[in-house]
């Protein structure tokens, strides 16, 4: 039985056209100790309205078709009072998607294949203030991100060394810091150094911030060191 207290529970709105992926999803929550599903609905039309009446802490939604429907319901819970948390589970997203879901204020995203650890790994996660996008996903950000012209810079981004231009090309290449110190030639406490000093001077705080903020501010459009 679990000892987790009723307050402690991470309420979680369920939205998704497929009855029998909501039942699943459900049932998976309503198991596993420190959930509880405040809800449920199968489409993106009414879910604002439900989250407006029910404040869950997080929501599980759905991608539709076009993304519009869904882009259009995260860009206004993202306003809400209550803070909402938006997690995007789909079969199948394109990297344009990705992006369009971030700004428009979702916390975390993942396919429906993923192991169902992951889950309540990603909820976690977004519940501790932080978004949730797994290793592969972030290197396909990156590679759209990179695929986009810029004109390019000679100046030195925001006081980071050259070291630390090699530490943020690996980072959001989505090396771990034991890859990045193996190829660098340097010690695992050393990169955490590094990526901490590139976080203050970047301020971002986590790796998925440090990818968008890379792109956002051409940073990786500057002569670097290959990484090999």
């Amino acid at each position: 039985m679990s000892t987790v207290s009723s307050r402690s529970l991470v309420r979680v709105l369920i939205a998704d056209e497929h009855a029998i992926f909501r039942a699943a999803l459900r049932r998976l929550l309503e198991f596993e100790p420190g959930f509880q599903v405040a809800g449920e609905t199968a489409g993106n039309g009414e879910v604002v309205t439900l989250a407006r009446r029910l404040e869950p802490d997080v929501l599980l939604m759905d991608i539709d078709t076009s993304g519009h429907g869904t882009l259009a319901a995260v860009r206004e819970l993202s306003g809400l009072t209550h803070t909402c948390r938006t997690i995007i589970l789909t079969a199948q997203l394109e990297e344009q998607q990705v992006v369009q879901a971030f700004r428009a204020g979702a916390r975390g995203i993942m396919t429906k294949a993923a192991p169902v650890d992951l889950l309540f790994k990603s909820i976690a996660a977004v519940m501790a203030g932080e978004y949730w996008v797994g290793r592969e996903r972030v290197a396909d950000l990156v590679r759209f991100f990179q695929s986009e012209p810029h004109e390019r810079e000679d100046h030195r981004p925001f006081g980071l060394t050259s070291r630390e231009l090699q530490v943020v090309q690996a980072v959001v290449a989505g090396y771990t810091n034991k890859e990045i110190a193996a190829r660098l030639g340097i010690s695992q406490n050393t990169a955490k150094h590094h990526l901490s000093s590139i976080f203050d001077k970047l301020g971002v705080s986590n790796r998925l911030e440090l990818a968008l903020f890379t792109h956002s501010h051409r940073i990786l459009q500057h002569g670097l060191l290959a990484i090999q």
